[in-house]
């Protein structure tokens, strides 16, 4: 006789396993520790076999009535239902590992050793928040051109066109790496090369001298999280690159020697980097160690616990003050070096403190000269200058 719901849910456990019949080689069979199994037995090629299709409740009577049918089916057709379950399984196996996240996970574990640790990261840190949320579970089969040229066109949109060929770039090596594996022959990131205009030497919007005391008016007012406006404030005072400030860690800082070393694995160019802070340098420092000192990072993420903030939060603040366009944390070591040289000072101490690689190679050899003194104090005019701005400010609110 055919089961019911209230049969199997007031079935007791014993001591020893028992069933409950449904009819046709489908049962439910009860266990000591209380679960409840659905099995269908079934015969194929002269030899008895059993399918387990699950546990009670959470496949329903009705749910194990039809897989039981469906087995029937396999049977009749010659076909072992047990058998075709595993096919099936295999096959959502090899899929989920064709996935594009997956094979850019196991790309960039292949690659890393190549790489530097920072490097590595970005790249981790670009694919998490703009590629595998759109492409990640996608077979690497299904991916067209238009959905990268729609992804790549996304990232640009935000002013970040370089990122975005970096994007593309990688998009392209993790197919390269697929095909290497024969698991595709495709890829749809190729004929994209070129798509993006290209930036060459382009200048990253400097904001203009005469706006100093208004940006600062502005940052003073918009509700950000206190590290990150002094991420803004420190970017504009010791003018290092973005990524530079941005990974900034405590363990870099040298109180007493007022500088701050970035190492040589940390740099656009592998040179350890030396910042000479100025008084408000270390005194806004010291603000921020209060909010993030007890960490490794001066600017921590808050959605990553071991990473620091994303590229997008300063071009974010900036952009939210009504400068999008006019100023970008890049521009700010323009203004830098434009008010450096006009005030006339060395113009190799000026390079030095940008951290730029002398082009001329001979020039650059016998030019190894720090510039110690001269950065120190030409950082504190500079400090002091904004600060006069800041303090302009901060009476006009």
């Amino acid at each position: 006789m055919p089961l019911n719901d209230r049969q199997i849910k007031n079935a007791k456990p014993s001591e020893k396993q028992y069933k409950l019949s449904d009819g046709h080689s489908l049962y439910v069979l009860i266990k000591p520790n209380g679960g409840k199994y659905w099995r269908f037995d079934y015969t194929i090629d002269g030899k008895r076999k059993t399918l387990s299709i699950g546990t009670y409740p959470t496949i329903s009577l009705a749910e194990a009535r039809q897989a039981a049918e469906d087995a029937r089916r396999l049977v009749a057709n010659g076909q072992s239902p047990s058998e075709a379950k595993q096919q099936e399984k295999q096959i959502k196996q090899a899929a989920m590992l064709h996935t594009f996240e997956y094979l850019a996970m196991q790309w960039h574990r292949a690659n890393a050793h190549r790489w530097k640790q920072i490097h590595a990261d970005r790249i981790i840190s670009e694919m998490q928040k703009d590629v595998f949320p759109f492409l990640g579970q996608k077979q690497i089969d299904d991916i067209s051109v238009t959905d990268i040229k729609v992804l790549i066109d996304r990232i640009a949109g935000r002013g970040a066109n370089v990122t975005a060929e970096k994007v593309r770039q990688w998009i392209q090596a993790i197919y390269n790496y697929a095909a290497m594996l024969e698991i595709t022959d495709r890829n749809p990131a190729a004929p994209l090369r070129g798509f993006l205009a290209k930036g060459g030497n382009r200048h990253m919007p400097a904001l203009p001298r005469e706006k100093v005391t208004e940006f600062y008016q502005r940052l003073g007012m918009v509700n950000v999280y206190p590290q990150n406006r002094l991420a803004v404030m420190l970017v504009m005072l010791v003018f290092v690159r973005s990524t530079e400030l941005r990974g900034g860690e405590w363990s870099e800082i040298d109180w007493q020697a007022k500088t701050w070393t970035i190492p040589a694995s940390r740099m656009k160019r592998p040179h350890m980097h030396i910042v000479p802070l100025s008084d408000w340098a270390i005194e806004l420092l010291r603000e921020l160690h209060g909010l993030t000192g007890q960490g490794r990072y001066m600017f921590p993420s808050r959605i990553n616990a071991d990473g620091y903030i994303s590229e997008g939060t300063l071009n974010n603040i900036i952009n939210s003050l009504g400068y999008k366009g006019q100023a970008t944390p890049h521009g700010f070591r323009s203004l830098a070096s434009s008010l450096l040289n006009e005030k006339g000072f060395n113009p190799d101490a000026i390079e030095r403190q940008l951290a730029h690689i002398e082009s001329n190679k001979i020039r650059a050899a016998y030019n190894r000269a720090e510039y110690t003194e001269e950065r120190q104090t030409m950082m504190q005019w500079y400090s002091d200058w904004l600060k006069a701005r800041y303090e302009q400010a901060k009476c006009m609110e």
